[in-house]
């Protein structure tokens, strides 16, 4: 009878053991089956999350690339506007050479040009002389009589290079851009900071946007101006004060053959005198001859062009003084450098009397002249040297 009773007492209380072992196994599975879905939606949004970073990182870099070509597209865009704007100049000369040849009538002994063309052929000469001496300070009357002496200051740097001082600034400071491609301007305070020993830890850097070509830039009120690396002819502007350019221009001829023959590095050589800013080219259609362009310095405008007569072939460097073109020439191997080419755009001097003017107590080769009218001085860099000559000048002829 006890027996009996345990037995009923029993079955229930195993029967609800079982039932809530029952319910806990169903809940662990469950558990463990929320659990899993879980860790893959995680999984999901993890690899959701790095898709989006993909693309994000895609999409900067076609943004990259078509900005760049963008720019190449407003480069090329420049360039073939300038070459077309020196294709119609030059359409228009041979027109006006054509209307010329077409005024001129055959005769059975000789050839009579019509009186009122060769009129006004030289009544627009002189129209064209009297705005270039109103453009140009006919006051400026020295022309350059010899070369007295040379300092060496410092061997520092590549075979290429420039230095200069700013002669539109009444600072001291003195700059130094190493190489024909770079991007960097070393600043000195003055001349006997840049003597220094440790001058490199006293040297202020200014980085470029673009690198330059070649060493024929120059700094003028505060501005550097220099021909960019990887362009055709495009000269860029640039503030060194404030670290940005504010203005560009393409020179048009200029940049397919080298300036001189000895430099061939530099395809554009940009000047200053005390007229302002030139740029000295040469082009393939001159034969090599030497080609100089006034640049209005503030608007970065041409304003006028001359064909020279001096050659590029075995020219090293060149500088304008005065309005004035001097082109400095050498042999291939090195030597004395001579001053043997004279070009005065208003014609006020006589090339024929100036005598050939050598370069004293030095044999090598210059990769860079540049004068400072301020100081009425040479800057030149000769193989790695930075050295400056002392001028003699002369009243023009």
């Amino acid at each position: 009878m006890v027996v009996l009773q345990l037995r009923f007492l029993l079955v229930p209380f195993l029967t609800s053991i079982m039932g809530e072992a029952q319910y806990m196994m169903q809940d662990a599975a469950l558990m463990n089956y929320i659990d899993q879905r879980f860790l893959s939606l995680e999984k999901r949004l993890e690899k959701c999350n790095q898709d989006i970073l993909d693309y994000v990182e895609e999409f900067r870099d076609f943004s990259k690339m078509v900005l760049s070509r963008l720019a190449r597209l407003n480069s090329y865009k420049a360039e073939v506007k300038s070459e077309v704007e020196n294709l119609l100049t030059r359409i228009e000369r041979a027109q006006r050479d054509i209307d010329y040849f077409g005024s001129v009538t055959d005769s059975n002994t000789c050839i009579e040009v019509h009186e009122d063309l060769v009129k006004q052929q030289l009544f627009e000469e002189a129209e064209t002389k009297k705005k270039l001496k109103l453009m140009l300070n006919a006051s400026c009357d020295h022309m350059l009589a010899g070369i007295k002496s040379l300092k060496i200051f410092k061997k520092i740097g590549d075979k290429h290079g420039s230095w200069m001082k700013d002669p539109g600034k009444k600072h001291a400071k003195i700059y130094l851009l190493n190489g024909s491609v770079n991007n960097v301007i070393l600043e000195f305070a003055n001349i006997m900071t840049f003597m220094e020993s440790n001058h490199m830890l006293k040297a202020h850097k200014v980085t470029l946007p673009f690198p330059w070509q070649g060493t024929g830039h120059i700094i003028y009120q505060g501005f550097l101006f220099y021909h960019r690396y990887g362009s055709l002819n495009e000269i860029i502007k640039f503030n060194i004060q404030k670290r940005n350019i504010t203005d560009q221009m393409l020179l048009p001829g200029a940049g397919r053959i080298p300036a001189y023959q000895l430099s061939p590095p530099t395809k554009i050589d940009l000047a200053i005198d005390e007229q302002g800013l030139w740029a000295i080219h040469a082009e393939p259609e001159t034969e090599g001859n030497i080609v100089i362009t006034k640049i209005n310095h503030i608007t970065m405008a041409v304003e006028h062009t001359w064909d020279t007569s001096c050659n590029s072939k075995d020219a090293e460097a060149a500088f304008m003084a005065c309005n004035t073109l001097y082109v400095v020439y050498n042999f291939p191997s090195g030597g004395t450098s001579r001053i043997q080419c004279v070009y005065d755009v208003l014609d006020t001097v006589n090339t024929y009397e100036i005598p050939e003017l050598h370069f004293p107590k030095r044999h090598g080769s210059h990769s860079t002249i540049h004068y400072n009218p301020k100081e009425k001085q040479l800057f030149a860099w000769g193989d790695g040297s930075q050295i400056i000559y002392k001028v003699h000048t002369k009243q023009k002829i």
